[in-house]
Parts: C-alpha cells; sequence; structure tokens
C-alpha cells in the first residue's frame, strides 16, 4: 500500500445538497479557505453548469482564495448527454470554462441505472464515459471518474461495472472513485470489491482508486476506510458529515481516522493525508463549517465534538485523574479538542475536584464532598449542572474560608405576590424601585441588574446575556400533585468572546431565573477583572 491518502473534499457540493443547507457565494469562499488553510488535497467547487453562484466561485477562488496554496480546486459534473459530443454538450463546456485544475465526472455503473434512467444503451454509457475523460486528458485537466452506484453494480453486473473503470483507464483518467450511492454496502464487501478493482486495473498503474460513500446505514466511515485497507489511495467525504439524505462520509473524522496520531490510521496503518500541524485545528476547522451552515455541531461528534472527551461518571473520572488513557483513546489536544469531566447528580469528588483545579481553585476532600452534596441535592430539585459549568464554580468559590458576597441579596418574596427579584435586588443595592405590576422578562433581569452592579463593578459593563433556555421539569411520581419546577439556563459572553453558563431552578419561573442570573454576575465580577474580587481560598 501507498503511505499516503489524498482527501478529496465534496461539502460545497454534496455537502450542500443536505436538507437544511444553503450556502452563499460568501459561505463557500469561507469554508474554501479552511479546507485550503488545513491542506486538504482537493475542493470540490460545485457543478458550474447546474447555476450561476457556482460558476462565479470558481473564478473567485481560484484568483483569491487558493492562490499560493497546495489545494487543487476541482469541478464536478457528469458526462457528455446521450447521441451528443462534448464540444456541444452545455455542461461539459461549463466545466471547460470554470478553468478548475481537475475535473471530476460522474457516470453510471450500474447496467439498469443506464437503461432505466439515463434510457441509452450499455455501450452508448460507455462512449460517454471515454469521450468525456479524453476530451478533458487532452485539454491537460487531472481527471476523476466518480463511478456512480459503483458497488450496487458491482453485484448486479460484475462485468459491466469493471467495463465501466477500464473504458475510463484506457481514456487516460486518473482516479476512479468507487461510489456507495445508496450508503448499503458493508465495510467486508467494500474492501473486498476494492481489491478486485486493483487487481482488475493492474494493467494501467497510473490509475489511482478512490472512495466516496453515503452514511444511510451509519457505515460510511467504517466503509471509507475498509476500501483503503482495499487499496483505495484517495477518500471523499464532507466536513462533519454533511451530505444528501444522512450525509457523506465525515472528513472530520476520516481525516482524523487516518492520520491522527493517536487514533487513526497513520500510527495503525502508516497513512499521511495533512500536514501533521494541521490537526490541531481540524475542531475548529469543523466549527467553523457548522457555523457557517448554520448547522448545530452534535457535542458528540467523534474527536471534535465538545462532549467526545468528556467525562460524567465519578468512577471514569477519578481513574482519568491518575490516568487520563484509561478512559481516553487519544490524546484530545492532538485534533485541538480538550478532556473535560462534567459535574452532576453521578459525579465523584473527582468530578469537583478536577473542576475546582481547571478554574485555579485548590480545595479538600471535605470540601469537595460538601459542594458534590449540594450539588446532588439541587439536581433533585430540578438543576442540572453538567452544562452550567459556571454555576459549579461559583458554588465551589463559595465555600471558601473567608468569602464574601459582592452584593447583598434580600429575602425574596414569590412571583405571584406581584415582587420579583429585580425589585429587591435594585432594592438591596439602592438603585430604584420597578412598579410591582410590571411584567419582566430575563432580559430585564439581566440588564436592570447589571445597572445597578455596574456602578461597584464596572468590569460587568462587557458582559452580556447571551441566551435562556426554560425547561419545565415534570414533578416525580412520588411527589404528584406537587407543582412543577421550571429550570432556566442562561448563557452569557463578554467582550473577549468568553462563555459561561448558569443554571437556577424554582416553582417559580422568575424565581428560578433571579437563581441563574446571580450566579451568572457574580462569576462576570470574579472572572472579568484583572483583580478577583472574590476569595478564592479554601
Amino acid at each position: 500500500l501507498s503511505n499516503s491518502v489524498s482527501i478529496y473534499d465534496t461539502t460545497l457540493r454534496d455537502g450542500a445538497q443536505m436538507v437544511g443547507i444553503s450556502l452563499t457565494l460568501n459561505d463557500k469562499l469561507k469554508i474554501a479557505k479552511a479546507l485550503a488553510d488545513i491542506g486538504v488535497d482537493y475542493i470540490e467547487g460545485g457543478w458550474p453548469g447546474s447555476n450561476p453562484k457556482d460558476a462565479e466561485f470558481f473564478k473567485l477562488c481560484k484568483d483569491n482564495i487558493l492562490k499560493g496554496q497546495s489545494s487543487k480546486l476541482a469541478a464536478f459534473g457528469s458526462t457528455r448527454r446521450k447521441n451528443s459530443t462534448c464540444e456541444e454538450d452545455t455542461n461539459v463546456q461549463a466545466l471547460l470554462f470554470s478553468e478548475a485544475e481537475v475535473i471530476t465526472v460522474v457516470a453510471k455503473a450500474w447496467d439498469v441505472q443506464v437503461t432505466r434512467v439515463l434510457e441509452t444503451t450499455l455501450a452508448e454509457n460507455l462512449r460517454m464515459v471515454a469521450e468525456t475523460i479524453s476530451y478533458f486528458k487532452v485539454r491537460s485537466k487531472e481527471v476523476m471518474l466518480d463511478a456512480e452506484h459503483f458497488f450496487d453494480g458491482f453485484t448486479a453486473n460484475r462485468a459491466y461495472s469493471l467495463e465501466c473503470l477500464k473504458i475510463a483507464a484506457k481514456a487516460g483518467v486518473d482516479v476512479v472513485v468507487l461510489c456507495d450511492t445508496n450508503g448499503g454496502s458493508m465495510p467486508w464487501t467494500v474492501e473486498e470489491v476494492t481489491r478486485t478493482v486493483k487487481e482488475e486495473l493492474m494493467p494501467w498503474p497510473h490509475v489511482r482508486i478512490g472512495v466516496h460513500t453515503h452514511n444511510d446505514t451509519e457505515l460510511a466511515v467504517a466503509n471509507s476506510l475498509a476500501a483503503v485497507r482495499g487499496g483505495a489511495s484517495l477518500v471523499q467525504g464532507c466536513v462533519n458529515g454533511y451530505g444528501e439524505r444522512t450525509g457523506n462520509a465525515n472528513l472530520a473524522r476520516m481525516l482524523l481516522e487516518l492520520i491522527s496520531v493517536i487514533g487513526g490510521l497513520q500510527v495503525k496503518m502508516g497513512f499521511t493525508c495533512i500536514p501533521p500541524e494541521s490537526l490541531a485545528n481540524l475542531s475548529k476547522l469543523a466549527s467553523t463549517v457548522a457555523d457557517v451552515t448554520k448547522q448545530t455541531m452534535s457535542p458528540t461528534q467523534p474527536y471534535v465534538g465538545s462532549a467526545a472527551f468528556a467525562h460524567k461518571g465519578g468512577i471514569h473520572v477519578a481513574a482519568i485523574r491518575r490516568m487520563p488513557e484509561s478512559y481516553n483513546h487519544m490524546d484530545p489536544t492532538v485534533v485541538g479538542n480538550a478532556m473535560r469531566s462534567v459535574v452532576s447528580e453521578l459525579s465523584g469528588k473527582g468530578n469537583i475536584l478536577d473542576k475546582a483545579e481547571k478554574a485555579g481553585l485548590v480545595l479538600d476532600n471535605d470540601v469537595a464532598g460538601s459542594v458534590l452534596a449540594h450539588i446532588k441535592q439541587m439536581e433533585r430539585e430540578g438543576c442540572a449542572f453538567e452544562n452550567a459549568g459556571a454555576s459549579v464554580d461559583m458554588l465551589i468559590v463559595r465555600k471558601g474560608k473567608r468569602y464574601q458576597q459582592p452584593f447583598a441579596l434580600p429575602a425574596q418574596v414569590s412571583a405571584a405576590e406581584g415582587i420579583g427579584p429585580v425589585d429587591a435586588l435594585s432594592h438591596a443595592l439602592r438603585w430604584r424601585i420597578l412598579d410591582r405590576s410590571r411584567t419582566c422578562n430575563l432580559h430585564c433581569l439581566a440588564r436592570d441588574s447589571r445597572s445597578a452592579l455596574e456602578k461597584h463593578y464596572p468590569q460587568l459593563e462587557q458582559v452580556e446575556l447571551a441566551d435562556y433556555h426554560v425547561h419545565l421539569v415534570e414533578p416525580s411520581t412520588a411527589h404528584k400533585g406537587t407543582l412543577s419546577t421550571t429550570r432556566v439556563t442562561v448563557d452569557f459572553t463578554d467582550a473577549s468572546g468568553n462563555k459561561w453558563t448558569t443554571v437556577g431552578a424554582h416553582t417559580s419561573i422568575v424565581e428560578a431565573s433571579f437563581r441563574a442570573l446571580v450566579d451568572g454576575l457574580e462569576f462576570g465580577i470574579v472572572n472579568c477583572s484583572e483583580v478577583p474580587k472574590l476569595d478564592q481560598s479554601f
């Protein structure tokens, strides 16, 4: 096997075919830059014959984004139409006009697709493949053939699917890409078929084998790796696994499987794909593409997800504090991620100690045990701390021996009586009294409370409420008939882009909001100033 595997990204074309993704021209240019920056070998820009936006993209990307970069720009399109010529085929001419260095041509490799979908003869399909490839090769283009439905075609009519590849090889194709278009193949089948193709193409040693998989059976990544084992040296896929239906092979995962120092094939099988120094930027790449495409990244996405190396169980955290590799398959920093422990009712003291250390705090086992007991009780009452790390930090800080509240919190009266937390906080800070009949939402609470506190803590001027979420927690079976609890989670941000989250729970949504708000503002006072105002010794 060759010691390198080329990465061909098709996020801008196949990825954009996913329901819910619609890319502007600028979106496509941003993603292309992110891909070029990490050294992806091929960036498929789109189908220039399908729409004006893709046609414009190729010129801008070639002249600006890829100038001086090693990545090659590929244009995607179909073979010439049946009973036609390349010279008169508008799609072929659009591919040529794109001036892309690489031309990827899709063709049918399943006999029934040829006769029933293209409605032409098997012989004409072979001529379409050969003539289109030859047309671009004589014009000095690097040409790839995407053999659509190849694995299904191989099962149905092995001889014809192989003939499609051989006719392409005779015409001078550089890469034949075996496509699992319907995403239904099994890894062992993919590996065996790829190995067979490699043997069949031995008379044309210049032809490389690639693979393009879909994720309809959750096997896109596994099938891509199996193809590499069978002899493929190029993998097509999309960042974050975007693509038609259930998506394509996830290049964020594929790159890691192929080149990650610990968890990928570079260690296990000796492959290289992108410059090693680019590995640490993979988490950033996945996040950037998710932001541009307006897709929420799954926190559990392997390698690059925010929870990919997160540990919640107390036994796990206790172990990784002594031996990080005990519950991590690799060092997450290699791919730009980080290991973290999550605090919840399932935690042990190790979770608290680990959280405290990462927050720059030092506490003993007794204090950690006290904080843990408090958290378990609060979760029983409706809080959820696993995504509200700032509230956990404040629980720890408040256990400090010389801790002093930065602002006074008078006793609260229920919202049903018409007095909200803003009233009480304003009284305490001698700011102003709100109309008791006023209806306040959480943004009111954040704005008014912060305005009062900014006189004493000007660092709060840079703190903003970014978002909040309300969740109704049903009472347990043992407490039927009691009031439901409202859980409020609040997201904050500061001028430096730092983010933190707090949580509060109560039968009153206003009181729950107030508790989360107090944690968030107090966290801001501690962490947004050069000299912390709270004593953090224990």
